[in-house]
This record gives C-alpha cells, sequence and structure tokens, in this order.
C-alpha cells in the first residue's frame, strides 16, 4: 500500500459538512395529497433561496418544497463552501457572453452578496462564514509576468485586489510550488460551511411558514387546469407555479434538460491539524486558495483546521450524464487528490484525511447559470451554476421566482436572463467532446497554457470550459 492510500485508509465515505452534530432530523416524507400557490422542487442552495425570498416578498404566498433526499444533501453540502459574487464567472466570461452587461452584473452580483450577508443577520443563519478573500496561485514563473502591473491599474479602477510576488506568497502559505499569487479581496467574498447554510435556510424558511417534504422526490408533471399536477412516489401536489431547482439533477423539461451536464468532483479532507502542523503551512489569515490552472485545485481551512481539497484532475464526466453509482467512490481520483496533495504540502506529510466524498457540478456551455421558463409561465428553472453556485445560487433563485412573475424587475431584460446557453451534444458526441477537452486541457497545464487547436477551436466558439 502506497503513502496516498494509508493517508486515506480508514476514511468515512461522507461529505465532512454533513457529518456534524448539528445536521437535523429529516423531515416526514410527503403522504397523500396537498396542494399550494407555488411548489419549489430542490432542498439546495437554490431552492432555499428561492423559498426565502418569495416568503419576504409575498408573506402570505403558499409555498412547498420538495427534496428527493435531505436539504442539503445534493451539491450544495458538498462543495468547498467558497462565497464570491460572480455571477458569470468572470469579466472575460461575461464580455463574451453578455456583451455590455459586465458592469451591470458585477452591480448586480454585489448587490446580492450584500444581501445574501444580511439575510444571515436577519434571521440569524450562522454559516460559519469568513470573510477572508481568495488567493489564485500561480505555480509557474512565467504566469508572474506582467501581474504585478496589471494589478495596480485595476487597484486604480477602485478593485480590492493585491499582488503577492513569490517571497510574499511564500509568507503567506508555505508551500515550495508557489510562484505568486493574486489575492482577490473584493466585497464579502470568503468561505462558508455550506451545511451549516443550508440547514440555517431550511430553519428560516419554516419558521416563515414554507412546507418541507424531505424523502420525496419528483416523479413526473403535466399541465391541470391553470396549473400543474406532481406526482411523487408517496402522494401528489397540485401547484399554481413550479420553481425546479434540480440543477445537476435530472430535470423534466427537456429544453432545460439539454442545457446541463453532471461534472463528478472528488473531494477529500484531513484530520484536524495539530498547532505544529498549522505552523508548518503559515496560512494565518485563512484565504480559500486555488491554483492556476485549467484542471485547478481549489483548497481551505475549516473551522477545526482541517484542509478540505477538491478539484484538479479529478472532475470527471461520465457518459449518458450519470449522476448515481458506484462511481461516486473512485479510489483512484481520491489517491490522485492525495498526492497532489502531498505534492503541494510536503511538510504535512503524514497527516490522514478523515473523509472522501463527491459530488455533482451542474456545468453549461456558458460556464454559467441558465433560467428559463415553458408552460406558459407556470415553470420555470435557475441551474448549471458551474462551481460558483454558493453566492449565485441566491440570484438564480430571484431570477426563477420573477420569471414566474412574483415582482419581476428589469433583470428580466437582461442577456443574462433571455439568452439559453447552448444545449450540450447528445451522446456519444457530448462525453466524446467533454473527455477530450479534459484531457487537452490537463496537456495544457503541462505545457505552460500553451492550448491546442482544439481549446483554442473552443475559446473562439466561447464554450465556458475554455475560459
Amino acid at each position: 500500500m502506497g503513502p496516498n492510500s494509508e493517508a486515506l485508509e480508514g476514511s468515512t465515505f461522507k461529505p465532512l459538512w454533513l457529518d456534524q452534530p448539528a445536521r437535523p432530523a429529516r423531515l416526514p416524507a410527503l403522504a397523500g395529497s396537498a396542494s399550494c400557490e407555488l411548489l419549489i422542487v430542490g432542498g439546495g442552495f437554490t431552492g432555499l433561496w428561492a423559498a426565502l425570498q418569495a416568503k419576504e416578498r409575498r408573506p402570505d404566498l403558499d409555498i412547498i418544497l420538495v427534496e428527493g433526499t435531505e436539504v442539503g444533501d445534493g451539491a450544495s453540502g458538498r462543495n468547498g463552501g467558497f462565497l464570491s459574487s460572480s455571477l458569470a464567472h468572470g469579466a472575460h466570461n461575461t464580455d463574451f457572453h453578455f456583451p455590455g452587461e459586465q458592469d451591470t452584473l458585477y452591480d448586480l452580483g454585489r448587490q446580492n452578496m450584500g444581501e445574501f450577508m444580511a439575510s444571515l443577520e436577519r434571521y440569524g443563519i450562522d454559516a460559519r462564514y469568513e470573510g477572508t478573500g481568495e488567493i489564485e496561485i500561480n505555480t509557474r514563473p512565467d504566469q508572474d509576468e506582467g501581474m504585478a502591473e496589471w494589478v495596480e491599474e485595476e487597484r486604480a479602477d477602485g478593485y480590492d485586489l493585491v499582488w503577492l510576488d513569490r517571497e510574499e506568497m511564500q509568507a503567506e502559505v508555505h508551500s515550495p510550488t508557489y510562484w505568486g499569487g493574486l489575492w482577490d479581496r473584493e466585497g464579502h467574498d470568503g468561505l462558508v460551511d455550506p451545511a451549516y447554510l443550508c440547514w440555517g435556510l431550511k430553519k428560516a424558511i419554516q419558521d416563515l411558514g414554507v412546507r418541507i417534504f424531505e424523502g420525496t422526490p419528483m416523479r413526473g408533471f403535466d399541465r391541470q387546469g391553470d396549473g400543474m399536477a406532481i406526482e411523487c412516489p408517496s402522494g401528489s401536489i397540485r401547484a399554481q407555479k413550479v420553481l425546479l431547482a434540480t440543477n445537476a439533477f435530472r430535470n423534466p423539461v427537456r429544453s432545460a434538460r439539454r442545457r446541463v451536464i453532471p461534472v463528478w468532483d472528488y473531494v477529500i479532507a484531513t484530520e484536524p491539524l495539530t498547532p505544529d502542523q498549522m505552523k508548518s503551512i503559515g496560512w494565518e489569515r485563512r484565504q480559500g486558495l486555488g491554483n492556476n490552472a485549467n484542471m485547478f485545485h481549489y483548497y481551505r481551512l475549516t473551522h477545526d483546521n482541517r484542509i478540505v481539497w477538491g478539484g484538479g484532475m479529478n472532475v470527471v464526466y461520465y457518459y449518458g450524464n450519470r449522476t448515481q453509482g458506484s462511481v461516486g467512490d473512485s479510489r483512484k481520483y481520491f489517491e490522485r487528490n492525495a498526492s497532489d496533495f502531498f505534492h503541494t504540502f510536503p511538510q504535512l506529510s503524514g497527516v490522514r484525511f478523515s473523509h472522501r466524498w463527491s459530488g455533482l457540478i451542474a456545468s453549461t456551455t456558458r460556464f454559467c447559470m441558465s433560467p428559463g421558463v415553458a408552460y406558459d409561465g407556470r415553470v420555470a428553472w435557475s441551474v448549471g451554476y458551474t462551481g460558483q453556485g454558493v453566492g449565485a445560487s441566491r440570484f438564480g433563485a430571484r431570477v426563477g421566482l420573477e420569471l414566474l412573475g412574483y415582482d419581476p424587475t428589469e433583470i428580466l431584460d437582461l442577456q443574462f436572463v433571455r439568452r439559453q446557453a447552448m444545449g450540450w451534444p447528445p451522446e456519444p458526441l457530448r462525453w466524446a467532446a467533454v473527455t477530450l477537452t479534459r484531457k487537452e486541457m490537463a496537456r495544457a497545464d503541462r505545457n505552460k497554457g500553451r492550448r491546442s487547436l482544439w481549446l483554442k477551436t473552443l475559446d473562439r466558439l466561447g464554450l465556458g470550459f475554455a475560459c
């Protein structure tokens, strides 16, 4: 048995976030028939934020939320907890897909994050928030070229960025692989415990009168009179309107389903580090970290000084939009994560991993959320956050509600809302294209960022995973 395998020996196959004493008891499933004005399908960030904002807009609104397993059990309880104000995955991606809307989407992202934080305070939600910002780390000397000058220009325009050269980056967090880093301290960007956030939102919407049924997957729906009839395993629901917050999981509306693919991400978490181990890595300001690469790793400290580590080459698409099965506990991806971890922090040799888990990233071809509406305005969705859903999901929930007619505003006129993401090709072209792209992105990382003809073609088309 190699050192990476040994480090994982005895680890629990369960998300660290969901393996905490604060985890609430599962609520009963739907039994029999029920009716409501608004049905929300999905108990992750989007569904929870939608219920909260709907109640704030219309306190008397009758809302039911159904979740197939339990609140937070999907991607919302399995991510890194990186909180970002970005709605469209950066300036380059925004300019390409939504020309002329960069400043508007930037302002809306900042507004959304301010309202996000205000909600935590208003409802007493302890999401274990840390306003640390995030550092994008350069691991090659050529990546540092021109960065100091660019950062000065951005700071002159009012952006809160800090450039760290090699010596400064090494002083901030100790790793022999670091050459420099861009510390983004914009707004409220930082870290949360995603499960605590889900559980806090769950309690808040219950207190506001939202009925929640866990263990209640939706089997299908259809028109019924002026509303929708929804079938579940142990009952049915009659609703005037439906918000689908299913994200990577199968959407019953074909036009929405074509725009999202589920990509598996494999994550590991260490045991709590000792004071000496913490001293060996520095990291006193506890920023979220990610390396500047196509196939990048993201990692952060938890409240009890574990390191949660995910991403890299351990982000995989399986043929046929696979969202379940034994692939979730793929040993080779966890071991590769461990290998990359020890390459970054060799001084932590001997540390063991307490948890390993996998989760789904809902990816669109435009690399950000794609909303839509169907059934003559009765059904709406906001899906496909492509790795930035912790903060953007609140805005996605707002868009979904407004598409259903709940106090619509001018945001519905944005290209960001009106334009549908390009659909993914059918299988087997889908699997072949995504697999080839993954390999070419990894090759570019090995070759100092030099992009192949395939990646350059994707760049010209503005397809998200190449941005």
